[in-house]
């Protein structure tokens, strides 16, 4: 029986277990990437391990969240980043060099390899034909040490396309397609993978931008093949050395196909307040927009720019809209001068904003209360843009940049544009200048260096191991798709604490419950009830770690998401599933539950199965809990989390 490209890469890789779906796995990582609002957690978690340098073939450390340099705090965080990088050996990207995954894709992805990243879009690699994962810095950190990286071997969806886009559409309404049909919850232990004859008509960027938003399915990761298309894409910036053909064996195996007919696509749009709550945009045409951003992770390559001044050129944007584009790297912005695309954008009316993540992540440009904002990105979540009560859709470029012309929102095949070729302007110039990329020292240099710390920069807190009987009050009762940024929010104010725990914690669910902090201080302990898809979006480790802190010891919910479930065991809290998913209903905010032999139940639960019950002590009555987790995972719940269980092996 063949192999998927998936399997591929996870065979060349693997360390530990077997590629049987469903069950644990571990695989060697080649390169790691952080970025300012994970990485300072993920370095200080790596200087405990006493490793004098990283042993991955590449690790990157990038600035482009926390860029904002309100006061001291985020500048005093990038010295202790850059210094902490030369020290370790880790490439350092400095502020305005661009985000993250557009730089990683144009500098230093390669078919065929392993990509650990501690944010939750790093998957945009797989638009590269990398196996590329989103962890929490905790995992990362490990990874920069030597350490495997532990999976359930997912299932793998064949999402095989057919024809070519056409008219309006874009990559970016493939994956708004995708998450019609799938949802956010859709792709949760999976990996997508791309193939058909549709593959080749898409650019890489193109299949980045589908990678980038497979996140939002739940999926581990998304991978495309690696063919002629990716070769050209390297050769244009003078990396073709690093190419493999890299494709799916014919008799390949798929868990279950997902067919798309490209040349069927119509544009697409995620209203109000999920990814997957899509729509034709033909269906809520006419509706008036305030404002109009072209940028993010998904949507920021020099095509995505191209697109938006093919429909604006020579024209003004509405009296109405306010518009900025944010370039994705530093790269895409000095051949988006050249080609002119820049002035075209600029004669129109758009402000240029710095390439960053910033709006996304509500970094600036917030749209007007009530507002209706049309942007590029990949999450719409309430709250998320730095307005509460803001409108936002996901759009492609297209869409926005008809929006900006016309005032509302606008089916941009029904406006008159050609895609223009923009090959042509990646010079040689632009591909070889690395100016804000710096390499490592090396290591005789590396162990003169010191390491820079301001006052915003604590220790990381450490947890408890799991204790055999807990008394815990309801501290949150939460509902469905609640979101790391529900539990930890983004944004100006928020972010350049991340280094900070104690002072970061005092707004964890502040965007639920502003209470919830002084409640969870008074407690001591306590536990958060939530329902289905808990901890979905981001990797943000702080989701976990903050509440962690505050005395968290357990969440009860009907199911998790991947990437918060691990960080919840990284920080030795106990992620406990309904047996009943109706015993949800019947506990309340206040209740107290009252849990023995949890330590007999997770050592139970190695190598078999066990059921721990919980006693609600305020209404009577019981319900039982169980825990998707593998040997390792309740060893390190035993111990209290990863780092005290990596003390203790």
């Amino acid at each position: 029986m063949g192999l998927t490209i998936t399997e591929k890469i996870i065979k060349s890789h693997l360390l530990e277990g077997a590629m049987e779906r469903g069950k644990p796995a571990a695989i060697r990582i080649d390169q790691t990437l952080t970025q300012d609002a994970t990485g300072t957690m993920a370095y200080l978690q790596f200087e405990t391990m006493g490793l004098d340098r990283v042993k991955t073939e590449l690790s990157v450390s990038y600035v482009d969240h926390n860029t904002l340099q309100e006061d001291w705090k985020n500048m005093d965080d990038h010295r202790y980043l850059q210094s902490a990088a030369a020290k370790y050996g880790v490439w350092f990207s400095r502020p305005g060099n661009g985000i993250c995954h557009q730089v990683h894709l144009e500098r230093f992805g390669a078919p065929g390899k392993t990509l650990l990243g501690s944010d939750s879009h790093t998957p945009t690699g797989g638009g590269l034909g990398m196996l590329a994962i989103g962890a929490g810095g905790l995992d990362v950190a490990a990874a920069m040490g030597g350490g495997a990286f532990h999976l359930v071997m997912p299932k793998i969806i064949g999402v095989r396309l057919s024809g070519a886009l056409s008219g309006g559409a874009s990559a970016k309404d493939i994956i708004l397609e995708l998450l019609r049909r799938e949802t956010v919850k859709g792709g949760i232990g999976s990996v997508y993978e791309y193939c058909g004859g549709g593959v080749e008509t898409l650019t890489v960027p193109q299949r980045a931008t589908i990678a980038n938003m497979g996140a939002e399915l739940g999926a581990t990761s998304s991978v495309f093949p690696s063919d002629e298309v990716s070769r050209q894409f390297l050769a244009d910036r003078g990396r073709e050395g690093v190419w493999q053909d890299l494709e799916a064996d014919g008799d390949a195996v798929y868990d279950r196909i997902i067919g798309i007919d490209l040349s069927a696509l119509k544009p697409l749009a995620a209203q109000p307040h999920s990814p997957d709550a899509v729509c034709a945009v033909a269906e809520i045409a006419g509706l008036a927009v305030d404002q109009v951003v072209i940028g993010s992770c998904t949507n920021s390559s020099l095509d995505d720019l191209a697109a938006a001044a093919e429909i604006l050129k020579g024209k003004t944007i509405h009296p109405r809209v306010s518009a900025a584009v944010a370039p994705g790297s530093r790269a895409v912005l000095l051949a988006a001068e050249k080609a002119g695309i820049l002035g075209e954008l600029i004669r129109a009316g758009f402000r240029i904003l710095e390439s960053a993540c910033g709006p996304c992540i509500g970094m600036g440009f917030a749209p007007k209360s009530g507002g209706v904002s049309l942007r590029t990105f990949n999450r719409n979540f309430k709250g998320r843009s730095g307005t509460s009560g803001a409108m936002v859709y996901l759009v492609s470029p297209e869409t926005a940049a008809a929006a900006a012309l016309t005032g509302c929102i606008t089916d941009p095949s029904s406006l008159s544009f050609i895609r223009r070729e923009t090959r042509a302007f990646l010079s040689r110039d632009e591909r070889d200048n690395m100016g804000m990329l710096i390499p490592p020292p090396a290591p005789e240099a590396a162990a003169e260096i010191l390491i820079e710390r301001g006052p915003n920069i604590k220790p990381c807190p450490g947890p408890r191991a799991a204790e055999d009987s807990m008394d815990l009050p309801v501290l949150l009762k939460a509902g469905d798709n609640i979101t790391t940024d529900d539990i930890m929010p983004a944004g100006a104010k928020v972010l350049p604490l991340r280094s900070n725990i104690p002072e970061i914690a005092k707004f964890v669910f502040t965007q639920l419950d502003p209470g919830f902090w002084e409640r969870a201080r008074n407690a001591g302990s306590g536990l958060i009830l939530g329902g289905v898809n808990y901890g979905q979006g981001s990797s943000r480790e702080h989701a976990a770690l903050a509440p962690m802190y505050l005395g968290i010891r357990a969440v009860l919910a009907k199911s998790f998401a991947r990437i918060h479930k691990a960080n919840l065991i990284n920080f030795g809290i106990l992620p406990l599933v309904f047996a009943d998913p109706g015993d949800y209903d019947r506990i309340a905010q206040g209740d107290l539950l009252e849990f023995r032999g949890v330590r007999s139940f997770l050592e139970a639960g190695i190598g078999g199965k066990a059921v721990l019950e919980a006693l609600n002590r305020t209404k009577g009555g019981t319900c039982a809990l169980y825990l998707e987790a593998d040997e390792r995972d309740r060893r390190m719940l035993l111990a209290g989390g990863l780092i005290p269980y990596t003390k203790l092996s």
